[in-house]
């Protein structure tokens, strides 16, 4: 990790002896449609105080019913202003920024804002998209990702490092008498490429702060692991995971997207073995028509249990 590149929010996910876990809005479960605000907030304040160390929101700038989802409905960046208000100290997350949709400088000021407004508890996940739809609606030709990736992450580190840099990218051009204000926290937000980002993993290894990747079955997921280590070093690895806790909790697992329905038991063991092979945080997608107790069991239960 590079001097300069943590904030409070990235030690909070990623400095301690162990594993850790978050979890991701809605966390009401209303991804087609608006979510109570209220029943957002409590639920984050809650999830917070039973031990969660990080609380992640998506980037969906269009609704694709095809696609299945709209996230968490509302803009990423009011959204996690309006969380950092009523949470203290629990990391907060972009899983992902969609770079390829925004405009760099928009996306530095956006996130050097919210990251002094929670007191540096942004953790930035940045990823190229995947919902075809919307590229024509944001002018962007779907062959460029890669290379508009990249150019916002430079221009982002750029603007967050430098005052009044000199600058040009497909974005436009930034002359020496124009600056981006205000700058974050720490001499840049921490960044975790999601995906592949249309990107080598040797340029993730090189640039990111950190690797964000989607549930992986095991065997994958340590070849996976172990190329990023040989890569990165110890930057951490992180990953989501959809999660259903069945009622009997010796229940043996059922394959869902992106993850699993299973018993505490079986749980306990795969989480172990995410540790084991070198996982350093996993965002956990509770699915539950009573979210409040599922975040209090799996706390309980997987985060403080034995």
């Amino acid at each position: 990790m590079a001097d300069g590149h943590e904030n409070a929010g990235y030690r909070r996910l990623f400095s301690g002896d162990g594993m850790t876990f978050g979890t991701g809005f809605p966390l009401t479960g209303a991804n087609r449609s608006t979510p109570s605000i209220e029943d957002e907030l409590r639920l984050a304040a809650h999830a917070e105080s039973v031990g969660f160390d990080g609380l992640w929101t998506r980037d969906v700038p269009t609704y694709w019913p095809k696609f299945g989802d709209a996230g968490q409905t509302f803009d990423t960046w009011p959204w996690l202003s309006h969380v950092a208000a009523h949470t203290d100290e629990v990391a907060l997350g972009t899983a992902s920024v969609v770079l390829t949709l925004r405009h760099p400088l928009h996306v530095a000021k956006s996130a050097a804002t919210v990251d002094r407004l929670s007191d540096g508890r942004l953790v930035l996940g940045v990823a190229s998209g995947d919902r075809d739809p919307e590229y024509p609606a944001f002018d962007v030709e779907h062959d460029e990702r890669g290379a508009l990736f990249r150019e916002s992450v430079e221009a982002m580190r750029t603007v967050w490092c430098e005052d009044f840099p000199e600058l040009e990218g497909r974005w436009g051009s930034l002359e020496g008498d124009l600056d981006v204000v205000p700058k974050p926290t720490a001499e840049t937000i921490p960044l975790l490429p999601t995906g592949h980002a249309r990107q080598s993993r040797e340029w993730i290894a090189e640039h990111g702060d950190g690797w964000l990747f989607y549930h992986l079955p095991e065997r994958t997921l340590e070849d996976y692991v172990a190329d990023w280590r040989a890569d990165a070093g110890e930057k951490p690895y992180a990953m989501a995971v959809r999660v259903e806790l069945a009622d009997d909790p010796e229940d043996e697992p059922e394959p869902l997207h992106l993850g699993y329905r299973a018993g505490l038991e079986w749980f306990r063991e795969y989480f172990r073995d995410l540790e084991a092979l070198g996982v350093d945080h996993v965002i956990v997608g509770l699915q539950s028509d009573e979210p409040k107790q599922a975040l209090s069991t799996f706390a309980d239960e997987l985060i403080d249990g034995p």
